[in-house]
């Protein structure tokens, strides 16, 4: 009996790894900073109590591990074609797609619920929500502006908390949601550039595929330029502390350090500057809104 109960905790385990391995559910590390930094700059003039930040945790969760999901089963016969991506879990035959589809709607249901524990604007929102998150997956089908499309998709994020806390819009949360969307559109260029063969010669529009890695990249770094501009505007926009300025450098200095060490004609560092400079990017931002956040308190 024991033996038994011990044999189910360890497919359970290895079942949850695996569905975390075909979400990356790591990579949520590069969206989720700015969506609590919308919270922490929410607080200022509204009332946020742990319920609140809960739902929104779980509601991120949910929308990020459906989009995630859907786009394994949409590619999976894509990337049973491709040496980088052949090994993910449906093509490797570790899911079904029968299973992704199941986690899907259950991750689905996660947000909308989520949502709607946030209030009646949430709940109505998460369904035009849910789609702009699931239809990128096809839009590598007919656009080389899949990236920006994903940027604006996961840009979302900061946008949802703070409606879910105050129940509108600022300048200061858009310009943080522009940053958002242009940080992650920029990266995602950069990281398409390794797929640039495999792509065009299966007919699917990136902008690498379409422009070459050289004009590709530049488009990235004007980006990134674009999410440090829009960071500034947030920063004078919302009144923070001066302090906040210095993470600004510190995020400035990184996403320059980030096209320092990938170019055109070596990609053999994208996978530093894809998760661990995107990763203190992000990070970087979140303790920058506490502190200064903090040091307004004192």
């Amino acid at each position: 009996m024991l033996l038994s109960i011990k044999n189910i905790t360890l497919n359970l385990q290895q079942r949850i790894l695996i569905y975390g391995r075909m979400i990356k559910f790591s990579h949520t590390i590069f969206a989720l900073p700015f969506a609590l930094s919308a919270v922490v700059m929410a607080s200022r003039d509204h009332d946020v109590v742990l319920s609140d930040l809960i739902w929104i945790l779980l509601a991120m969760v949910g929308a990020r591990s459906a989009a995630m999901g859907f786009n394994r089963i949409a590619d999976a016969d894509i990337d049973s074609k491709n040496p980088r991506t052949i090994i993910r879990e449906i093509p490797s035959g570790l899911l079904t797609r029968k299973d992704a589809a199941l986690f899907v709607a259950g991750s689905s249901a996660l947000f909308i619920f989520a949502a709607a524990m946030l209030g009646r604007l949430c709940f109505i929102l998460s369904f035009p929500v849910l789609f702009f998150l699931l239809f990128y997956s096809v839009t590598k089908r007919f656009t080389k502006y899949c990236h920006l499309y994903l940027g604006f998709a996961i840009s979302l994020a900061p946008a949802g908390a703070w409606i879910a806390l105050t129940g509108s819009l600022s300048l200061s949360v858009t310009f943080l949601t522009l940053a958002l969307m242009t940080y992650i559109a920029g990266f995602d260029i950069l990281y398409a550039c390794q797929d640039i063969d495999f792509d065009r010669e299966n007919q699917l529009f990136s902008m690498p595929a379409k422009l070459g890695a050289v004009k590709s990249m530049i488009v990235s770094s004007l980006l990134h330029l674009m999410t440090f501009i829009f960071l500034v505007c947030m920063h004078v926009t919302y009144g923070m502390h001066p302090v906040f300025f210095l993470f600004l450098i510190v995020i400035g200095l990184l996403l320059i350090a980030e096209h320092r060490i990938v170019r055109p004609d070596n990609l053999e560092k994208i996978d530093i500057a894809f998760f661990n400079i995107n990763s203190l990017v992000s990070v970087m931002l979140f303790i920058g809104v506490v502190v200064q956040a903090i040091i307004r308190l004192l």
